[in-house]
């Protein structure tokens, strides 16, 4: 098991990270976002597992408020905080915090977006999504990505634990998200989803 992996308490399996310029070649961030609909209306988003920052960065560039990052490992912690004092971002917020085990500790509905990418191969991704779910406001949106399930890709996690994209839509479904995306192709190595809040409906006083 990788050290990431133990980080997490191992409730995050088979993550080790690889070499930052490596791992940044497999994504192109501005597409993503274009994609997952994570744009300039967004006030405040949160992303579990901010990693070396690669979507960190150009999420706090594209959205209004603050963006929430949290990650447990003290090296992508401190990388990120490099880039963040480098580039003079003010709208970044980094929490060191087991989130997977404690949660984010963010207030209900206090988010419009949450950005879960490539961690859906967790123990228990449906918790992961229920907290999501808990702290995005009505109508607010989780975009998720991962791995396409091929022994083709590069990297990712191994396909005994790797979850095919109708995997995901079940447990989003069952955390209580309205699928408004369908399956999105996110060449060449991933898939996209989005997810929305449901809207509930109001009670009415008599």
């Amino acid at each position: 098991m990788n050290i990431r992996a133990e980080q997490y308490n191992m409730k995050v399996r088979d993550s080790g990270m690889p070499e930052e310029s490596y791992w940044e070649t497999f994504f192109n961030p501005q597409y993503i976002f274009s994609k997952l609909k994570l744009d300039n209306k967004i006030n405040n988003a949160a992303e579990f597992g901010s990693g070396y920052g690669t979507f960190t960065i150009p999420a706090a560039k594209i959205i209004k408020g603050t963006l929430h990052a949290f990650d447990i490992e003290p090296e992508m912690i401190s990388i990120l905080k490099g880039k963040v004092d480098k580039e003079k971002i003010s709208n970044i917020k980094i929490h060191k915090i087991d989130f997977v085990k404690e949660g984010t500790k963010l207030k209900d509905e206090s988010v419009d977006y949450v950005i879960l990418f490539n961690i859906l191969h967790a123990e228990d991704p449906i918790a992961l999504l229920q907290e999501a779910y808990r702290v995005l406001q009505r109508e607010g949106k989780v975009g998720v990505i991962h791995w396409i399930y091929s022994k083709s890709t590069p990297r990712g996690p191994s396909l005994d634990i790797r979850p095919k994209p109708e995997q995901c839509i079940d447990w989003m479904k069952s955390a209580g998200f309205k699928i408004e995306s369908g399956i999105i192709s996110l060449p060449p190595y991933h898939y996209g989803i989005i997810g929305i809040r449901k809207q509930l409906h109001k009670k009415i006083y008599k």
